[in-house]
């Protein structure tokens, strides 16, 4: 056994600790215990007072990732404190960096972890909360979105008055405005989805090349989940020994903490309880974790993903085929219970459309790409650069990938897929999507306090993309039932003018017609290119459904204004573990059907967790 773990640990250029500890042969405190022992050097439990570390609480918090701490004795002589990893262990034993027994000591990373949560939670929570807002408050949603200028104020008390004397001026106007606005986004998505993406070229390293890499998972309420999830990431195919797999639980979520506990998980797997403090929600708790990334390169999942097990590798043969301003790749994320409703089809077309066809051109075209919220690539350095996500955002996924262009780097996408559970029910969804709009809503008004920063930042080409895609897809999704309605009235009655003013009722008609036109039939168009790359074209029928699809869309955005207005940062969670089929479990070899509970509820679902995993 140890001359196998030996051999491993030379083929993956790591210490046989490593190889040991991931493989459960031993535990990381009774390998440290005997190596101090081995080495004449004293094993540090870490139960001592917050006066015996002379660090900062900040200073405490990056003890964590680099496994060293300091502390002083009774005489006031500092010990420093090693908690070994990587090749630490090895080049202790080796000699190569011999300890002064009286000035050194070892303890393992689970103790520096709750040594520093202990006394340092403060400072890891308030930086989790509020480190974007402090470094960078004008790209922080915790600041006030916007301020009306004298001259902003100016200029809409004359447009409303202009209103009011010309209203078929005014609606004319308005009409061409919102009809240019729609029929550009249009182009945009047909220019994405008709550049062709090709395989980029592959470099990938030998095993012990192979950087750390960091998983980030922030759970709430996923105990129906985490079994299927632990299952599916433990098939990665990266080495277990070049893993951290951080998961983040909030610190009422007793229910996931228990689930997690039957599974007595090890290394490569860490459990992080995220401060409470700042607002409950997802980034808050990526950023609690980011602060103790060890990884080169970060990664993002939610709970309900299953991602193929290559998708670290070809991510990394992206990272690094490309120089350091490529910060992050995004993998597809397609829907897995596709056939769950009418609702889950449509999901499962958006996605297609979204990550099969446009992202991918829009990535080649070197333009600014709103991320996903899960399956993000990162460079950790870059990430931590752009101050992390903004844990006042409730779709942080969006406001970082415009965050990064600004800062000069680019984001590609990969061709590994991530299948994900869309909700099929209507009022999972509706939440669901008031969540995404609120903070579109929340990224368009933080990026445009200051736009002809913007605008310099990201190019004119970056900038038109931006309001195309963030601000276009909200005010697309707000003023569809007015045009709805304006089409109607139009050819019903007549618009609000003289009646003598026919023209404006034909002007107003062939405007509102055509941008409706334009918008169906490019999602339609979209989604069919993507269910057609997906091979799911058997699904299509669904999208003869967009008008009141795009009437739910309606209802949620308007729904997300409100709560931008009464409740900006609230977080409405999506609820996982519902799904009752999966075209993952389908398309994997037959084992045999488990139950999975959730809150309570006794059903049979589909064994999803289990053939994904």
């Amino acid at each position: 056994m140890l001359a196998a773990a030996a051999e491993r640990a030379v083929s993956l250029g790591i210490g046989a600790d490593r190889v040991l500890i991931a493989a459960r042969i031993i535990t990381e405190d009774a390998y440290v215990v005997a190596l101090a022992a081995s080495l004449r050097v004293a094993y540090e439990p870490l139960d001592v007072p917050r006066a015996a570390c002379p660090l900062s609480d900040d200073h405490l918090v990056h003890a964590d990732a680099r496994g060293q701490l300091l502390l002083r004795n009774d005489d006031g002589a500092r010990i420093g404190v090693i908690a070994p990893h990587g090749l630490i262990a090895r080049q202790l034993a080796s000699g190569a960096h011999a300890l002064p027994q009286d000035r050194f000591r070892l303890t393992s990373a689970r103790r520096l972890r709750a040594f520093m949560l202990r006394h340092a939670e403060g400072a890891l929570g308030a930086r989790a909360a509020d480190g974007l807002r402090g470094a960078h408050p004008e790209w922080s949603a915790a600041a006030r979105p916007f301020r009306l200028r004298i001259d902003g104020f100016i200029a809409l008390a004359a447009a409303l008055m202009a209103a009011i004397a010309f209203p078929g001026a005014a609606l004319t106007a308005v009409s061409v405005l919102l009809t240019l606005t729609f029929l550009a986004w249009t182009a945009l998505r047909l220019t994405g989805a008709m550049t062709r993406w090709r395989t980029p070229p592959v470099r990938r390293p030998a095993p012990d090349r192979l950087p750390v890499y960091t998983l980030i998972l922030a759970l709430y309420n996923e105990a129906a989940a985490v079994e299927g999830l632990v299952a599916s990431l433990s098939r990665l195919e990266y080495p277990p020994e070049k893993l951290q797999i951080l998961l983040v639980l909030e610190p009422d979520d007793h229910g996931t903490r228990e689930a997690l506990a039957r599974l007595d998980l090890t290394a490569p797997f860490e459990v992080l309880v995220a401060p409470d403090a700042g607002p409950r929600t997802k980034p808050k708790a990526l950023n609690a974790a980011l602060a103790l990334a060890r990884g080169s390169f970060t990664a993002v999942y939610d709970a309900e993903d299953r991602p193929e097990p290559d998708q670290l590798r070809r991510a990394l043969d992206v990272f690094l085929a490309e120089d350091e301003q490529l910060a992050c790749v995004q993998a597809r994320l397609t829907i897995d219970n596709t056939e769950d409703g009418w609702l889950a089809r449509m999901f499962t077309a958006e996605y297609a459309g979204l990550f099969d066809a446009l992202l991918p051109g829009l990535s080649v075209i070197r333009l600014p790409l709103p991320l996903g919220g899960s399956s993000n690539h990162f460079r950790t350095q870059a990430l931590r650069d752009a101050g992390g996500w903004d844990a006042y955002n409730v779709t942080e996924d969006a406001d970082l990938g415009m965050r990064l262009a600004r800062m000069q780097y680019r984001t590609a996408v990969i061709g590994s897929t991530t299948y994900e559970e869309a909700p099929a029910r209507l009022a999972p969804w509706l939440r669901q999507r008031t969540r995404w709009f609120k903070g579109w809503m929340q990224t368009w008004l933080v990026h445009m306090r200051h736009p002809i920063a913007l605008a310099r930042e990201l190019g004119a080409a970056g900038f038109i993309t931006f309001q195309l895609v963030v601000g276009g897809t909200v005010l697309s999704a707000l003023v569809h039932p007015l045009f709805i309605a304006q089409l109607f009235y139009a050819l019903t009655v007549g618009p609000f003018v003289p009646p003598e003013a026919d023209v404006w009722n034909a002007v107003v008609l062939w405007l509102a017609g055509g941008a409706l036109f334009a918008g169906y039939a490019t999602s339609f168009t979209l989604g069919l290119i993507g269910l057609k790359r997906r091979k799911l074209l058997r699904h299509a029928w669904a999208l003869l459904l967009m008008p009141a699809h795009w009437l739910l869309l309606s209802t949620a955005a308007w729904r997300a204004l409100y709560q931008l207005l009464r409740d900006p940062y609230r977080w409405e969670k999506t609820e996982h573990g519902l799904a009752e089929t999966s075209r993952l479990a389908d398309n994997a070899p037959p084992r045999p059907a488990f139950r999975v509970r959730n809150s309570g509820a006794d059903r049979r679902r589909h064994p999803r967790a289990a053939a994904s995993g």
